[in-house]
């Protein structure tokens, strides 16, 4: 049997994570979980040290008390 070995390029994988794909691709997950919570809900994106961000926050006061109350954002993500 033969044995192949496997090795990290750890640029590459630094270069990945902080890539405009991998940002696009973090950016759509969100934006679908935002398309289920309905009105109140935004999407916002940055480039952090190691990788690219993607974060829902609550744009009105009802969409903040929605989510105290029922932790839609986690369930929008399911």
């Amino acid at each position: 049997m033969t044995q192949i070995k496997f090795e990290r390029n750890e640029d590459g994988v630094a270069a990945l994570m902080q890539s405009p794909e991998m940002m696009a691709a973090c950016e759509h997950y969100a934006k679908s979980a935002v398309a289920r919570l309905g009105d109140g809900y935004e999407v916002t994106t940055y480039t952090g040290v190691h990788r690219v961000n993607a974060s829902i926050i609550t744009t009105t006061q009802e969409a903040f008390q929605e989510q105290l109350d029922s932790n839609t954002m986690l369930k929008a993500l399911k």
